[in-house]
């Protein structure tokens, strides 16, 4: 370690014009950053992170900001200490890139889909380096080894649509860490990612800060992200620094509240072990609430068998089908009111197409659905239109499913004035019901989507979901993109919505500590396939199958003393869901371990 740090931060306020007025992005922040040392900053949507780091590279005056006083202080390589808030342009074009790296949280927008891999990857090494086209070329093909990345020399010449979002984030990766940076910045760089990809690259810029000297600097909302990767750790909340400490230090002994809730608000795998049935969390400032377990009946409502759902792929001059993607491949299973069934596994597995093929959103091929005695696959459009009262969805990104030029009393109204289902004064009434119930103000009816918080345009979505009283609600990925404190009062709510109303929930998630906390049941899905099922405690206490193994030994623990080292993650490659239309899979079979814990004795695959 050296004496000197390589970038500190002083007293830093950024300043935001709005039709409002000012608004103060960050208020006297200040941090620094050692060689070799990863400083992890942390806090939730609003709480000044990103701007702090965009700060950093002056690429916050891009989004409308101003660095109003503070000093940026950064050690060059060989140009000693300068104040980046007092750069030229042209310094800091020399410093982006080269001196410092950036890794952006969304893959898709930080790459240029008109461009070649290649051609994105040497342009800093031609530019920064002066390298020729051959030299570039060849450190290109290294980097993206060094990034695990298979067949490179075929990776350069596709585009960033042909890539999967984990192979997006390696490329990123390695254009960042190109021109060898002394400082890496790392904005949520794991955010949008599956759990083993997300293990993957956590432990491989862990692995290149160890070989390359490079400092990081981490931003993230995760605290399990923060226990695997921090050296020290900042936390920020409305805009300023609230604690700071090392990593041990603030997870064994947080001093201020707001670090305690949010520590309090990360739900940790092995928490509910020995616990048969789901509860609500535990809340900072609610202690007093009762948290009853939700029991469920062994009434059933749903049942599902031999379920395929396949997209055909289009080839050749006529556009004829030449081929077809088994997403969901023999799939069955069982649903009782009043319990949760949560189906996990990786991006690409198939869990968001079962969950549209029961509602037939998606048009299955073949298999059995019944909800509450009603065979839905036999059902004609107004007969399907009549059975989806009672089977609802909530979506991944609610801004997506909410309509931005409709006020939220007409949307969550909507539903019930296409089925009829209330005059106008009782839907007025039952709206606001609705809005108490998913514990949001009267005065929030008036208002637009974009007027709102992510987590308040999910608890819309909710409310929405609600409005016909369906008995089944398919929630896929419905808490993935929230901050921590927000999705453990959304989960919570739905819990407790659960336990009133004896709603059944078919969740579906990636994310094994929250599906450990809301669910009576658990199917692993693997290629198409539910490759472990049964009690929500059987499947996580004792994983049968390698592939649930796998999955689980990748969750990032949220304790600094329980660290995950790249020998831990042995995934193998996924095979092509894609296959002839002459090819014909084995029927799914299944070996029951325990009671009720059944795992695949086909072969998956894996």
């Amino acid at each position: 370690m050296l004496d000197q740090p390589i970038a500190q931060v002083r007293q830093l306020r950024v300043e935001f014009q709005t039709k409002g007025g000012t608004v103060v992005g960050v208020e006297d922040v200040s941090f620094e950053v050692a060689a070799g040392e990863t400083v992890c900053i942390v806090g939730e949507s609003g709480s000044g992170k990103s701007v702090s780091s965009l700060s950093l590279m002056r690429l916050v005056e891009f989004g409308g900001g101003t660095i109003a006083s503070g000093e940026l202080l950064f050690d060059r390589k060989d140009g000693g200490v300068v104040d980046l808030s007092k750069a030229s342009g042209d310094s800091m074009r020399e410093i982006r890139g080269n001196e410092i790296g950036m890794i952006f949280q969304e893959p898709m927008t930080a790459l240029n889909p008109v461009f070649t891999i290649e051609r994105q990857l040497t342009e800093g090494l031609r530019r920064h380096k002066h390298m020729s086209k051959a030299e570039a070329r060849e450190r290109a093909l290294e980097l993206l080894r060094q990034v695990r990345i298979p067949e490179p020399e075929r990776r350069l010449l596709q585009y960033p649509h042909e890539l999967s979002g984990g192979m997006r984030q390696r490329v990123v990766i390695a254009i960042a860490l190109a021109c060898e940076p002394q400082i890496l910045i790392a904005d949520e760089p794991t955010t949008a990612l599956d759990v083993t990809i997300q293990a993957e690259i956590l432990a491989l810029i862990d692995r290149l800060k160890r070989e390359t000297g490079t400092s990081v600097m981490f931003i993230t909302h995760d605290m399990a992200v923060v226990a695997q990767m921090a050296d020290r750790v900042v936390v920020m909340y409305r805009g300023k620094k609230v604690e700071e400490g090392p990593v041990e230090q603030i997870f064994a002994n947080p001093q201020h509240d707001y670090t305690k809730a949010l520590l309090a608000a990360v739900p940790k795998l092995g928490e509910m072990r020995g616990k048969a049935l789901p509860e609500p969390m535990k809340l900072v400032g609610r202690e007093g609430e009762a948290r009853e377990p939700i029991q469920g009946s062994d009434d059933l409502l749903l049942k599902v068998e031999n379920l395929v759902t396949r997209f055909p792929v289009k080839g050749g001059l006529l556009r004829r089908t030449i081929a077809n993607v088994h997403a969901v491949e023999d799939v069955s299973l069982s649903l009782n009111r009043g319990r949760t069934l949560s189906l996990v596994g990786e991006s690409g597995c198939g869990k968001s197409t079962a969950g549209r093929s029961i509602l037939r959103l998606v048009e299955p091929q073949s298999g059995r659905i019944e909800l509450d005695g009603t065979d839905i696959m036999s059902l004609g459009s107004s007969d399907l239109r009549k059975a989806r009262q009672d089977m609802q969805m909530v979506f991944q990104d609610p801004f997506a499913s909410l309509n931005p030029q409709m006020q939220l009393v007409a949307q969550v109204a909507e539903p019930m004035q296409n089925y009829h289902t209330a005059n106008r004064s009782e839907i007025a009434d039952r709206v606001a019901m609705l809005f108490d119930r998913v514990r949001l103000p009267r005065d929030f009816m008036s208002r637009y989507p974009h007027e709102l918080s992510g987590g308040q345009r999910q608890r819309v979505a909710i409310a929405r979901a609600l409005a016909l009283n369906p008995k089944l609600i398919i929630a896929d990925e419905a808490v993935s993109a929230l901050d921590v404190s927000v999705q453990a009062e959304v989960l919570n709510l739905m819990m407790e919505l659960q336990a009133e109303l004896g709603l059944s929930y078919l969740f579906i998630s990636h994310d094994m500590a929250v599906v450990e906390r809301v669910s009576h049941d658990v199917g692993v899905m693997f290629l198409g396939r539910i490759v472990e099922i049964g009690p929500r405690a059987r499947v996580f206490e004792n994983p049968q199958h390698p592939y649930t193994q796998a999955l689980l030994s990748a969750v990032p623990i949220a304790d600094p003393t329980q660290r995950k080292s790249e020998t831990d993650l042995n995934f193998k490659p996924i095979p092509s869901p894609v296959h002839d239309l002459d090819y014909v899979p084995e029927p799914s079979e299944y070996r029951e371990v325990e009671t009720g814990h059944f795992i695949l004795t086909t072969d998956s695959g894996y």
